[in-house]
């Protein structure tokens, strides 16, 4: 067995599998099962009010947990894959958990083969939150991942520069990181 078939098993019983991005490791698991949300928050020791973000493998499973308006497609079709998290109006498939009462969600298609690969096999959405302790430095090596997990698949050295996040329906920038010049330019030709 594989390492991707060995977390998709993994996700499947709602463990916890650090994964390599585009930017940093990230901390997955089931975004779908409300058990597997609870690990992630206990894990980062993040409070419960704060909301996680989850990655997708394309536009057609953004489509089935998100609502996506023209400003919010024109983003996705211009900076995703890539570093940018987008927030978007999340449909009831979610487990509210993950979105601490917001209503909303952050989802990312990060550019990185191996993450793609981990959600397109187990074709769901994983949580997208650095591997980190809540506060801690961002994970750019797997030695810098202090959060427990059960697999671990190596990335080598990462970006280590977070993603930005975007409030597509505001058009607003919620977190600098990185291509945040070049979203905020885009963001000013919109509407």
């Amino acid at each position: 067995m594989d390492l991707i078939e060995q977390a998709v098993a993994i996700l499947r019983l709602d463990g916890l599998v650090v994964y390599p991005t585009d930017t940093l490791y990230g901390l997955g698991g089931d975004a779908l099962s409300e058990e597997a949300v609870l690990k992630v928050y206990e894990a980062k020791g993040r409070p419960l009010g704060q909301p996680i973000s989850v990655a997708v493998c394309d536009r057609d499973m953004l489509g089935c947990i998100a609502h996506v308006s023209p400003d919010a497609e024109a983003l996705i079709t211009r900076f995703l894959p890539g570093p940018m998290t987008i927030v978007l109006p999340a449909k009831s498939v979610l487990p509210p958990l993950l979105m601490a009462g917001t209503e909303h969600i952050g989802v990312r298609i990060p550019d990185h083969e191996v993450a793609l690969s981990l959600i397109q096999a187990f074709d769901s959405p994983i949580t997208a939150t650095s591997a980190n302790r809540s506060g801690g430095k961002d994970p750019q090596t797997e030695d810098e991942v202090d959060v427990p997990h059960d697999l671990l698949i190596s990335g080598g050295n990462l970006s280590g520069i977070p993603s930005t996040v975007v409030d597509a329906e505001r058009r607003a920038i919620l977190r600098q990181g990185a291509q945040a010049q070049e979203i905020q330019a885009f963001l000013s030709t919109l509407g």
